[in-house]
Formats: structure tokens, C-alpha cells, sequence
């Protein structure tokens, strides 16, 4: 999806509620989800959290290891709905 010609998704409750998971006892969102919802491509949306990191502290936001992106999400769809991605989440 180009940045140029992208509409943010039109997203009800239910969507965000099956969007958030919890890992190491908190709720997190994906970063694929979370660009999707304001109209990004996932590697625009994080060069955005790089280049404006003091907006962003680090209790807000982590890697996934790969144990936590096999076990906790592909395990919760059996198939992801992101898609996948060479990075980590």
C-alpha cells in the first residue's frame, strides 16, 4: 500500500479487540496492525518510531523474540493475519 495513495481502514471495536494480544503479560498491537489502522506500509510506520523515538518509550515498545511470534501468534489464528514478514515484530 503506497503512502501516497492510502486510505486509513475503516476499523470498528471488534477489529481493534482482535488485533491486540497479550505477551509478557501486557496487551500489545502489532506493528503491521497499527500501520494498517493509519494508513501506512509497516516499514514507513516504524521509520516514523525511529525518527521520532522520544515519543516513544521503551516500556512502550519491543521486539517480539521468535519463540513469542511462533508460539503466541501464529499458534492464537493457526495462520497469521499480518502475513509475515522477514523482520520481527
Amino acid at each position: 500500500m503506497s503512502e501516497q495513495n492510502s486510505i486509513p481502514m475503516t476499523i470498528t471495536s471488534e477489529d481493534i479487540r482482535n488485533r491486540i494480544y497479550t505477551l509478557r503479560g501486557v496487551q500489545v498491537m502489532l506493528d503491521s496492525d497499527l500501520a494498517a489502522i493509519y494508513g501506512y506500509e509497516t516499514k514507513n510506520f516504524n521509520r516514523q518510531v525511529r525518527n521520532n523515538i522520544e515519543k516513544f518509550p521503551e516500556d512502550m515498545r519491543f521486539r517480539l523474540t521468535k519463540e513469542e511470534l511462533n508460539f503466541n501468534l501464529r499458534c492464537k489464528k493457526s495462520t497469521s493475519s499480518w502475513g509475515g514478514t522477514c523482520y520481527l515484530p
